[in-house]
């Protein structure tokens, strides 16, 4: 039997010989999750020998990641703020940034509310449960086009027991909403085909490319939210979109044709202009 080092030592070369950035992480972090420990855990039993059922589910797994599956799914999961979200193929796997339009949004809503929200494309889940989670007394309408993607979205509702909070309604981005709304955001495709093409084998190979991907060097979902979205917000409300980072002059053309009182660009953490906010 080998010792839980040994087999890390391993798998932190195997996945280096294929490219594997941050070999050592993803190594420990798929061993933890088979051994039901937290990684720091890890440490603390090297010297613990493995049996042949502890190692037989992690070979599975270390060979889906080997495949270039994202991390994430071979893990079942992913974190999003204080959530712990269910994450697999029917959904893009959350990131930072859009981690970033959430607390950009909480800092424009300095009241508790009520609030009436709309998220477009809501994927997994992950902005209409943190702002649910966030914002208490808002009133949260979750839309997906795809039904097996808002299938996931529901099940990470139950999970982070935020079920009764958020409706979902599958549409293909306003088509059977009805209302209006304080706040719309939207984390849409937004790469250009260039871009999807030059990306990592983990989003290329495995995440769904219509969720990633839109006509018109990526704008076109953004453009079409940005001339629907002013006739579902109430006036004076916002949309708030996480956009690709050569974008923001044709959205703000298009904000000011549709009619809305302003807009402005905001830059993420790597001093990307990567959120585009436009106002009724």
């Amino acid at each position: 039997m080998l010792p839980v080092l040994e087999i890390v030592q391993r798998t932190t070369d195997f996945f280096a010989a294929r490219g594997i950035e941050n070999a050592r992480l993803n190594a420990e972090l798929i061993i933890a999750h088979v051994l039901k420990l937290k990684r720091l855990d890890l440490y603390l039993q090297f010297d613990r020998p493995l049996e042949e059922t502890e190692l037989d589910p992690m070979r599975g797994l270390v060979h889906r990641r080997a495949r270039r599956e994202p991390l994430q799914y071979v893990l079942g999961e992913a974190a999003f703020g204080d959530l712990t979200l269910k994450v697999d193929s029917r959904a893009l796997i959350p990131r930072p940034e859009t981690e970033e339009l959430v607390e950009l949004v909480l800092n424009e809503f300095t009241d508790e509310g009520p609030f009436s929200i709309l998220d477009l494309g809501t994927g997994c889940g992950a902005i209409a449960l943190a702002l649910a989670r966030q914002l208490p007394k808002a009133d949260v309408t979750a839309v997906d086009a795809n039904i097996d993607t808002l299938s996931l979205a529901r099940e990470n509702a139950v999970l982070c027991n935020l079920d009764i909070r958020i409706t979902f309604i599958q549409s293909d981005w306003f088509s059977k909403v009805d209302g209006s709304f304080d706040l719309i955001v939207a984390n849409p495709p937004y790469l250009s085909e260039t871009e999807w093409k030059s990306a990592q084998p983990e989003v290329r190979d495995h995440e769904p490319r219509m969720a990633l991907v839109a006509p018109c060097e990526g704008k076109a979902a953004l453009l079409q939210i940005v001339n629907s979205a002013l006739g579902y917000l109430k006036p004076g409300a916002m949309l708030a979109l996480e956009t690709g980072t050569a974008q923001h002059s044709d959205l703000a053309e298009a904000s000011r044709a549709a009619g809305y009182s302003r807009s402005e660009s905001r830059r993420d953490f790597s001093g990307r202009e990567r959120f585009f906010l436009a106002w009724r």
